[in-house]
Order: C-alpha cells, then structure tokens, then sequence
C-alpha cells in the first residue's frame, strides 16, 4: 500500500520514504509511527493506540522517549514542525493527527474501512499464513544450540571487543530556566538512542554510568574514561547568549581530551523548539566523520 501526501509518498511493505519520488533516511520505528498516522489521517491516535501498534503490550521500553525520537525524526524527514505543523499535530497528553490530505493506492482501495491498526506494523507476522509446525530431531535441536554458543562466544570475545565506546553524558542546562531542565536532560537519551542504532558491532554507546549522569561541577572527564573504559565522550550545554538561546555540543577523545568537535547550534525565538533534531543530527555527523569514516564505514 503506498500513501501519498503532497511531495511525498510512503509505502507501508518496505518502510520507504520517498520526496518526489527519491528515497529519504527514516529508521524502521519511526517508518512504523508514520505509517500508524497515515492509516488513520484525519484521525487521532493515542498515544497508547500508537505503544501497542508499534511496539506492542509485551515490549518493555521508556516509551514516551521512544515516541518522542519516532516524532522528531518524522519531522525532520518532512520538513515539518511542532510548533507550526503542516503533517503531524501534537496534541499534548492525548496523542497525534497527520492533518495533511492523503490519497490511497492499493490493490483494496474500494474498501471504504481503513485496515485494522494490527496490522499496520511493517513486516508484521500474519499468523494465518504460517505453516503447520513440524517436528525438529533432537540431534538437530543440540547441533543448532552448540553453533549459537559458539557463535555467541565469537560475537561476545571478538565483535564487542572491536566496538568503538562513546560515553553520552548526562547534558546540562545553564540556563536557570528551570522548564529546560527535563527536556535537556532527556535530550542525551534520544542522542544515546540513535547512536545505539547508527553502527551496530561497530559502535557501543553507555549513557547510564552513574559517573555520567552527575552535574557539571562535579563531573570529571578523567573519572569518566577511568569508569567507563570509553574512547570518546560528548557533553551538550543549553546556554543563554546575547543572540538568544544555544546549545553548544562537545565531541571529546578521552585518550588526550583532545576536541575533536565543538559547535554552537543558535536557537530561534520559539524556546527550544527543533532542539531535538539540530542536537542529534549534530552528534550523528561528528561521530560518522571521526569515527565511521575513520573505520570505513
């Protein structure tokens, strides 16, 4: 089934995103979330509607950081904005609407009913499709249960070993505005979060150290390379400038505190609206230019 809206075009099967007809990046949970919203255009759709048709009731995730990465990632592959939406509306507390106007192709277009959210997820398992199960042989069952421990000991021995550490430290805000506090704080787990998935087996990421979440002034880049054993760490400031607000984000190699990279992201008259998106981008580009590309990747 592909979706169409404006410039852009979205097909449920394979996830894909397209802007006049050329691919665009969007992560396989955020491709999910779209396609939630797009089956029901118009409509809105709770945030628990969205939990259990994307990640379902067995699924065990700090959700609301989840949807909020899934939403900031939509948005940026849209052009859209929170503040100002043209695709996707927030409605706090309650859940979301795509708003824009939405055509249909699909072999079942006559269908007056939407399908079922069930079934919305992409690559969901249709039970009715499976086939009848078989009897698998002891020996098999032994011969397969010896390879995966052998395999898991190469992956855990070698694989894990050659993994790249990035510490993401706990951000800071700076500013005394006490409402930025969370936002700012919840801001390095979706930086964490992406990363985690940029590079699997290439790159590890640890967020959770307790030597990285601690304030500021108590922080130590040199207990954090002594704790966590990391090759690199970032650090993130919201601050007050006389242009207004910015954050400033930090690309550190601990092995000689070397600045790798350093940027101050300028922030518009909205608050800290599209801070999100600029941050984790941000850190995506630094860490595939000093250490991706490093690596060939």
């Amino acid at each position: 089934m592909i979706y169409r809206f404006g410039i852009f075009d979205f097909e449920t099967e394979s996830g894909q995103l397209r802007k006049n007809a050329r691919p665009l990046a969007l992560e396989r949970q955020p491709a999910r979330v779209l396609a939630v919203l797009l089956a029901h255009a118009g409509e809105l759709v709770s945030r628990e509607e969205l939990r259990e048709s994307v990640w379902g009731r067995e699924t065990h995730v700090d959700f609301d950081r989840g949807l909020a990465y899934c939403l900031s990632q939509i948005r940026a592959a849209l052009g859209d904005r929170s503040d100002n939406p043209r695709f996707v509306q927030t409605f706090p507390k309650r859940g979301y609407q795509f708003i824009a106007p939405v055509t249909v192709d699909s072999p079942l277009s006559t269908e007056r009913n939407p399908p079922d959210r069930s079934i919305l997820s992409i690559e969901v398992a249709k039970p009715w499709a499976r086939p009848a199960p078989t009897r698998i042989p002891r020996w098999q069952i032994l011969a397969s249960v010896s390879m995966l421990l052998v395999l898991a000991a190469w992956f855990f021995g070698s694989s894990r070993a050659d993994a790249v550490l990035i510490a993401v430290s706990v951000f800071d805000n700076e500013t005394g505005v006490t409402e930025y506090d969370r936002p700012i704080a919840g801001l390095s787990d979706l930086v964490v979060t992406n990363l985690a998935n940029l590079a699997p087996g290439r790159l590890a990421v640890i967020g959770n150290a307790d030597v990285l979440r601690r304030p500021r002034n108590i922080r130590s880049l040199k207990a954090v390379a002594e704790a966590v054993h990391a090759d690199y760490v970032l650090l993130g400031q919201l601050q007050q400038g006389e242009q207004g607000l910015r954050f400033v984000t930090h690309f550190i190699r601990l092995s000689d505190m070397a600045h790798l990279k350093a940027n101050r992201l300028p922030l518009g008259g909205n608050g800290i609206s599209g801070l999100e998106v600029a941050v984790v981008n941000e850190f995506e580009r630094a860490v595939r230019e000093h250490i991706l590309a490093e690596t060939g990747n």
